[in-house]
């Protein structure tokens, strides 16, 4: 029993040195006068008195009990501003800069967070001394690289600025401010994404990133870049995912390098939203065939509203191929999907109209369709006020196909009665005379 408490005894004793020093009572007495002191300039009570024996306590206690709390670190920053703001002398500032560089190391080194704490020690570095911006830069590459989401707005800010004036001195090449917009702009919108709560902070960060990429943003200089790698990323997944990223997002998207970015990672990954974006560079260079083909393959995709406009974009491509049943098809499927949306109900009144003089053969039966189509065109802009100009033009214009009032009465037929339309439509509509 007395062996143990021995024991205990010198182990604890252990603990205390390591964490206060050898001297732990100086210790604890002066973390009490800084942290007393801290507490009153930080809410601005203090005296100048109390300010020079908050830093002379402080500055004890960081150099002869540095483990004692990693309060001495996140309290010392703000010292160190201080300090550095009261420097008159440009050698003692940057002696002072230094110190608070190696007190960023000394909180990892006992107190580990080394990507935070990175973070904080590069934005810091390049404020207080932006001509070693490459150094900063350097420091919040590996805050980054560590962090990965977890980085503050601030570092993701700060280390693209930092990527831009490293390429205007020549330092790195275009390329690189390109990886790093792409970088810190995914992790900027999917952070977005997951915390709707900060989405402040978030578009502010975003809006900073998208003012320093303005410059290298354009399409020639963004496809002019890629050009050289599209070949080399043949076999990399994520590179071409980056490139894809980074062109669809600023719109460049009708050139070579997007169309081989997407068919590349079509060959490794031969997914749906792949098959989707695919088929929708078909469907720009008015390949309707090749258009179906992807657009179809990319119908399975999870996220219901790309499915819908999957779906959208096949039901355009069909009927450019004239293969009208299957474009309705996939219209009413798009509208399903999207209930609002009234464009697929506008699609298909298109495609009564342009196929109504092939469905019939005597002077009411080839304008039957225009009925059907009509109220197609209705039915969109009553689910879908947006469309209301649109739809309105639509019914004007194709109104005036319907069949004179002697045509319905020589078929024996009367305003207002149910009508089914044959041929492929093969839908129940009103029957219309035109009005004249």
């Amino acid at each position: 029993m007395v062996l143990f408490v021995v024991t205990a005894s010198l182990m604890s004793n252990v603990v205390m040195a390591q964490r206060y020093g050898e001297d732990s009572m100086a210790c604890i007495t002066n973390l009490s006068l800084y942290i007393e002191d801290y507490k009153l300039y930080r809410e601005g009570t203090g005296s100048a008195e109390s300010v020079e024996n908050m830093i002379e306590a402080w500055g004890w206690v960081f150099r002869n009990c540095p483990q004692a709390t990693e309060n001495i670190y996140v309290d010392g920053s703000t010292i160190m501003d201080l300090k550095i703001e009261r420097a008159k002398d440009e050698k003692l500032k940057a002696r002072l800069i230094d110190t608070l560089m190696m007190m960023y190391d000394q909180r990892i080194k006992y107190f580990g967070k080394e990507g935070f704490v990175l973070g904080r020690k590069g934005v810091d570095l390049y404020v207080k001394a932006p001509e070693r911006y490459a150094e900063a830069f350097a420091i919040l590459k590996k805050s980054i690289d560590l962090e990965k989401s977890n980085s503050s707005n601030a570092v993701l800010v700060y280390y693209f600025r930092l990527a831009a004036k490293m390429a205007s001195a020549g330092k790195i090449e275009k390329s690189a401010v390109v990886d790093a917009y792409d970088l810190v702009i995914n992790i900027l919108e999917q952070n977005l994404q997951n915390e709707p709560a900060k989405a402040a902070g978030f578009e502010t960060a975003i809006r900073n990133v998208e003012l320093t990429f303005e410059p290298y943003a354009s399409c020639t200089d963004l496809v002019g870049i890629y050009q050289g790698k599209i070949d080399k990323a043949a076999q990399d997944a994520e590179a071409l995912r980056k490139i894809i990223r980074v062109l669809d997002k600023k719109n460049c998207v009708d050139n070579d390098v997007y169309f081989k970015a997407n068919e590349n990672l079509y060959k490794l990954e031969p997914i749906p939203a792949s098959a989707y974006l695919i088929g929708k560079m078909y469907l720009r260079r008015n390949d309707y065939a090749q258009a179906a083909e992807y657009l179809s393959k990319g119908t399975s995709m999870e996220n219901t509203i790309d499915r819908a406009d999957c779906h959208l974009l096949l039901a355009h491509a069909l009927v450019n191929l004239r293969n009208f049943q299957r474009a309705r098809t996939s219209a009413l499927a798009a509208a399903d999907l999207r209930p609002s949306d009234g464009r697929p109900y506008l699609l298909i009144g298109d495609m009564y109209a342009i196929t109504a003089p092939d469905c019939g053969d005597n002077k009411l039966t080839k304008r039957v369709a225009y009925w059907a189509a009509v109220d197609k065109y209705i039915r969109a802009k009553t689910i879908d006020p947006s469309l209301e100009k649109e739809a309105n033009e639509k019914i004007a214009t194709y109104s005036r196909y319907f069949p004179v009032k002697e045509d319905v009465f020589f078929y024996e037929l009367s305003e207002g009665q149910s009508y089914t339309v044959g041929c492929w439509i093969n839908e129940t509509t009103t029957v219309r005379a035109l009005r004249q």
